[in-house]
């Protein structure tokens, strides 16, 4: 099995994960046979590798509530709702400014109409 994450999953490799990714939803291989889908719930680093403690197992069901990873592995973050609606919000308002200023509008200057 070779996961490389859905369409809209943002790849991340283990060792750029920091503290912005905590509640973020994650998927992951961390072996040949298993699939990984959860939400991060802390991220420890240590000498060789990255550690991604689940929020919520608690070991239920004999899941394991975190995986040890080699910093280079790719896991798969879902995108940020909050920041994606910002973003194009943002995105939207800078459009709006650049049309005021006259950016791509030219009102002044239509043609004569008999």
């Amino acid at each position: 099995m070779d996961y490389a994450g859905t369409g809209n999953e943002k790849a991340v490799a283990a060792g750029e994960l920091n503290r912005t990714h905590i509640g973020h939803t994650v998927s992951f291989q961390p072996d040949e046979f298993t699939l990984v889908f959860g939400r991060i719930g802390a991220i420890a680093r240590k000498e060789g590798g990255v550690t991604i403690a689940l929020d919520g197992v608690d070991g239920a069901g004999g899941l394991q509530s975190h995986y040890s990873l080699p910093p280079t592995q790719n896991v798969y973050v879902q995108p940020d709702m909050l920041t994606n609606t910002e973003s194009t919000i943002k995105d939207l308002f800078g459009k709006v400014q650049e049309n005021l200023r006259g950016g791509g509008h030219k009102g002044d200057q239509r043609p004569d109409v008999p």
